[in-house]
């Protein structure tokens, strides 16, 4: 059954618009004093469009009543259109009896269109269901006065030939003479109940659009700008009948906009389309006005008025333009979005208050300021540490404010993701959908920088503080060392000696002995005094210098990783080369263990004022939601004490890189 629908819907979808083009034809082919240019109205553009768009969405929801809806009023109106061209061209040719039969048609396609597209259609949207039972008395107001109107258009009976507007009258072969004392009343009362029918609709859609949720409303959007529009510009027809044609193109693109609630209501932002519109009708209504008024004032002083006024319009434009527009996109955006418009006020605000304090005060003017942006209830900001045991290092005050289920949005600087914003359910506004993802845009990278920089001073002073502790443990072992190992073992080497030289004398043989355990004594004291160098900078530093200690590292002779060094690696500081050395071994120690790489590469090179180390290998990468260890804390610690940065990427079966800037003096 679905693509007997389908096939119905394309065969009315073309039917229609050849109806309306038809009647076109016939009315351009009448005689002057049989042309009513009353028979183009809102229907005709209702059924050239909205049957070929209803065809759109039944072609992809077959079932979808709103849809149907559109199409039958869309034909309706195409009926109702070619009917009145064909009625006066019967007429036109003498044929008043086919005139008078041919209308019944017109009026039912009037009461079709009328009742599907301008009553029931605004109720169904955007769902193409009704916001409750309670709306079905108005449905039945609608179609009761609709039936009731279309009864005596059928039955009416002929006016006089007096102030007819056409060269003869139609005859109406149904006509109840009887009832015409009736009709001046319940005429009235019917019309009553259909103009009563109209707002409510549009209530009904408002209705919607508040008590929806953000994405409702930015659904509902489109179908009440469309409809809310349309009755405006009907309304102006009404006053100044030459603007009728603003109401019959607009009733041509309600469709478009239905479609969009429809199926694009989450791409595109109908509070942008509001927007621009309401900038661009104030900027033509004001610029119309100044050269109109320039015009008029030039024609009471001046003669050829249309230079001058011209000239002074496009000075005046000039200089006003810009301040108008953004007066207009303010009033606009305040209308929209509450006090807060512009996103880039915003930010220039936000940029403002982190410039001022500290990166903890930053922090707290981030979550104000999206706060305020987003109109939500509550915003928090976690900032996450890369070293085990520090999931978050710091949380703003907001985080209960936020709910229980907030929006994560993750804050990633460079790549590397430094923590995440929590955002609480949303305050009541009209437009917030499509306003908070431009805020989000525009704002995640400023509180992105900001998370970082809250990061770097807590990882600083935890690096500091770990330092101060690492010094103190370090003198503390060296103490130790020093005095219950070698000072013992020297203590000992000190009493043999004067042991041998009491025997030398007496027993050459016990002295020589003695002096045999004082050279192996010796020899474990420059052991330990070895190993206590070591752990204070590795020899191969100095004994074979930074990149042949890193070509050590990677193999015995090169096979198991591609080194490659570029530029002067001489003369670098002292802890710029034990570091470096260190997170080599660290990283080529990681691929060894866990990655089951086939090649890995290793490039060191001296670049103006910083220092890079690359490893890179092909194996199976991070895991996703991988937690960095104890390993790659130690690397992203000896990087940040130098002033340095080090990122580690990686992908699941793309491998990993870590690299590594730290800061030096030109070679």
């Amino acid at each position: 059954m679905a693509w007997a629908t389908r096939v119905v819907a394309v065969v009315l979808a073309v039917v229609s618009p050849v109806l309306v083009l038809a009647a076109v034809l016939l009315y351009a082919a009448l005689p002057a004093e049989w042309q009513v240019p009353e028979i183009f109205t809102p229907l005709a553009a209702a059924g050239a469009t909205f049957p070929a768009f209803a065809a759109f969405l039944i072609a992809h929801r077959p079932g979808l009543r709103l849809a149907w809806l559109m199409c039958a009023g869309g034909v309706g109106g195409a009926v109702n259109t070619f009917c009145q061209a064909a009625m006066l061209s019967a007429a036109a040719d003498g044929n008043i009896e086919l005139a008078g039969l041919v209308r019944f048609p017109a009026h039912i396609g009037w009461a079709v269109s009328g009742l599907m597209l301008e009553m029931l259609l605004p109720l169904y949207s955007p769902d193409g269901r009704l916001p409750s039972r309670r709306w079905r008395a108005v449905v039945l107001l609608g179609v009761v006065s609709t039936a009731v109107e279309l009864t005596h258009m059928f039955v009416r009976p002929d006016p006089p030939a007096e102030g007819y507007p056409l060269p003869a009258v139609i005859h109406n072969p149904l006509e109840i003479p009887e009832l015409a004392p009736y009709w001046p009343v319940v005429s009235p009362m019917a019309w009553t109940g259909i103009l009563a029918t109209l707002p409510l609709a549009a209530w009904s859609l408002l209705l919607r659009f508040r008590r929806a949720d953000p994405v409702g409303r930015r659904q509902i959007g489109w179908p009440l700008f469309a409809f809310g529009g349309y009755i405006v510009f009907m309304l102006v027809g009404v006053v100044a009948l030459e603007l009728t044609w603003l109401s019959i193109v607009w009733a041509a693109l309600i469709p478009v906009a239905l479609v969009f609630s429809v199926t694009r209501h989450q791409l595109y932002g109908i509070d942008t389309v509001v927007s621009r519109t309401f900038v661009a009708a104030g900027l033509l209504a004001v610029i119309g006005g100044v050269y109109f008024g320039m015009a008029t004032l030039s024609s009471l002083v001046v003669a050829g008025y249309h230079q001058v006024a011209g000239l002074a319009s496009a000075l005046l434009t000039g200089a006003f333009f810009q301040p108008l527009r953004r007066t207009l996109q303010r009033a606009v955006d305040r209308l929209l979005y509450g006090s807060v418009g512009d996103p880039r006020d915003l930010a220039e605000r936000l940029a403002q208050e982190v410039r001022r304090g500290d990166p903890g005060q930053a922090l707290a003017a981030v979550v104000g300021v999206l706060r305020e942006g987003l109109a939500v209830q509550g915003v928090a900001v976690e900032v996450t540490s890369g070293e085990p045991g520090h999931p978050v290092i710091v949380a703003s005050a907001d985080r209960e404010q936020a709910g229980d289920r907030p929006r994560e949005v993750p804050l990633v600087w460079h790549g590397e993701w430094v923590g995440r914003l929590l955002i609480g359910p949303p305050a009541p506004r009209r437009f917030p959908a499509a306003h908070d993802e431009r805020v989000l845009d525009t704002l995640v990278p400023y509180a992105a920088d900001v998370a970082h920089a809250v990061r770097m001073a807590a990882d600083l002073q935890r690096s500091r503080e770990r330092m101060l502790a690492a010094r103190e443990e370090e003198r503390r072992r060296l103490r130790r060392d020093l005095h219950d190992g070698l000072g013992q073992t020297l203590s000992g080497l000190a009493m043999t000696v004067n042991m041998a030289r009491l025997s030398l004398r007496t027993s050459p043989e016990a002295a020589d002995g003695l002096l045999g355990e004082l050279r192996t004594g010796m020899d474990a004291v420059t052991g330990d005094l070895r190993q206590l160098v070591y752990g204070l900078r590795p020899p191969a530093l100095d004994d074979l210098g930074l990149a042949a200690a890193v070509r050590a590292l990677a193999g015995p002779d090169g096979s198991a990783a591609e080194v490659v060094t570029e530029g002067d690696l001489t003369g670098l500081p002292a802890a710029v080369e034990v570091a470096v050395y260190r997170i080599a071994q660290e990283a080529l120690t990681n691929v060894r263990r866990h990655a089951r790489a086939t090649r890995v590469r290793v490039e060191l090179r001296r670049e103006p004022g910083a220092l890079r180390l690359l490893v890179a290998d092909d194996g199976v990468g991070l895991p996703p939601g991988h937690r960095p260890g104890v390993g790659l804390a130690s690397m992203h610690e000896r990087t940040a004490e130098l002033g340095g940065i080090c990122l580690v990427t990686g992908a699941p079966d793309a491998g990993t890189t870590v690299e590594v800037m730290i800061p030096v003096q030109p070679a």
